[in-house]
């Protein structure tokens, strides 16, 4: 059952911005992922310029991939050990430099696939020290009633962020060279550390330091111990490997049949737009059984490759996106609070960090493979293999009772911390 709010529990939820902390979390996140909205069309479109192999983006995309992967689980046991906001904060600095110099070496034509590859490992380390640490800094700067709209506002950011980054990254990609809208990247990894320097916590009672290993494996027993956190993260990861055919074979199906790098931004900017749709729809509605509801919407994520699967004109797979977009970050609001509302603060980033990297542990498989299993069966045979798995996957967890019927505890103070902690 989905309740929707009044107009007056939507400026309620907006409420939580009054939160200093959270506010200048959120401006940050604002900041931040402005410009990773750019960056996925600008890498691809500079290694095609590059080289014009499909399988250097896949292996340039993995490289990051995976090395969010090794090391997300540190990055909740640091996470658990140091104040949240100083891990970030040192995380964007990190990345700050990273793509400060893979803009450099775009701009001055000197870049190659290895140093894109190593640097890309550099971005995601710095992105593993730093997701493990969000759902703990949120249940910090906000009270229980308020996390499902700080996720909402959050997701909506990461929204508008994925509309206006893929379409400024397409003008600066055919105007100056995709260099530049790294290079812009980097200039919003810089404003985000400056906009978390401003946070100020009291520090709660933090978990004591023992051994690096004792640590890592309690966050497992908290993770493995709940089947509907673990059934989520397992169709989390296979959907992640599935989606690689959209996002590595997308941008070679528009410049082959689109007409370039144009196309690919305006399909990546719808989907964008319907992920501003899904954080609105978030913030207005409170599902009774957020996985059912969560879980049952996913099925509509695999309307984009099915769409590229058909060989659709682009107004209609841009459309497609719009849905993917809406309902993935639907799903991902659900998610998120439901984690914060059942995991205690003192585990919250380690079983967030196995909950990331578990959720994109196949994904690098996925960017490797999809270009040799394109070669062998074709780009649209093996969309549609991906888009009809997709549809598969999303509906599995639906078969344990736990996500079908794990209640949402609204206002349930049991893990919270009080604002001001972390």
């Amino acid at each position: 059952m989905v309740q929707a709010s009044s107009s007056h529990d939507l400026a309620s939820g907006l409420r939580v911005l009054r939160e200093r902390n959270f506010r200048w979390f959120f401006l940050a996140q604002c900041a931040s992922m402005l410009g990773d909205g750019m960056v996925a069309p600008a890498l691809a479109f500079a290694i095609l310029n590059l080289t014009g192999h499909v399988s250097d983006l896949g292996m340039v995309l993995a490289a990051g991939a995976a090395s969010q992967v090794l090391f997300t689980l540190a990055g909740g046991v640091i996470a658990d050990w140091l104040p949240r906001h100083a891990l970030m904060l040192g995380s964007d600095l990190l990345r700050t430099v990273s793509q400060g110099v893979l803009a450099a070496l775009l701009i001055t034509g000197t870049a190659r696939v290895w140093q894109l590859l190593v640097l890309q490992v550099v971005h995601g380390l710095a992105a593993a020290l730093f997701m493990p640490a969000v759902p703990g800094l949120i249940q910090a700067t906000t009270r229980p009633e308020q996390r499902q709209p700080a996720n909402a506002l959050r997701v909506l950011a990461l929204s508008g962020s994925l509309v206006s980054g893929p379409a400024a990254a397409g003008v600066l990609i055919v105007t100056a060279g995709p260099g530049w809208a790294i290079a812009a990247d980097a200039a919003t990894f810089a404003a985000s550390a400056a906009c978390l320097s401003r946070v100020r916590l009291r520090h709660a009672t933090r978990v004591r330091r023992r051994r690096f290993t004792r640590d890592l494996a309690d966050g497992w027993r908290e993770f493995r111990s709940r089947r509907w956190v673990w059934s989520v993260i397992a169709t989390a990861s296979l959907m992640n490997l599935l989606y690689a055919a959209f996002s590595v074979l997308g941008p070679a199906i528009s410049a082959r049949s689109f007409g370039g790098a144009g196309a690919w931004a305006l399909i990546s900017a719808t989907f964008g737009a319907g992920c501003l749709g899904g954080g609105l729809i978030a913030l207005c509605v409170r599902p009774r059984f957020p996985l059912r509801a969560g879980m049952t919407v996913m099925v509509v994520f695999a309307c984009p490759t099915l769409a590229l699967a058909a060989g659709l004109t682009v107004p209609t797979v841009a459309a497609a996106a719009f849905c993917g977009g809406l309902v993935m970050m639907v799903f991902n609001t659900l998610w998120e609070t439901t984690l914060q509302q059942h995991i205690p603060a003192t585990t919250l980033s380690r079983v967030s960090a196995y909950e990331w990297a578990g959720s994109v542990a196949c994904q690098p498989l996925g960017l490797v493979l999809v270009a040799p299993v394109a070669g062998r069966l074709g780009l649209h045979a093996t969309l549609w293999a991906a888009g009809a798995l997709q549809v598969v996957v999303a509906l599995a967890p639906l078969l344990f009772p736990e996500v079908r019927t794990l209640p949402s505890p609204a206002g349930d103070a049991v893990c919270a911390a009080p604002p001001g902690s972390v």
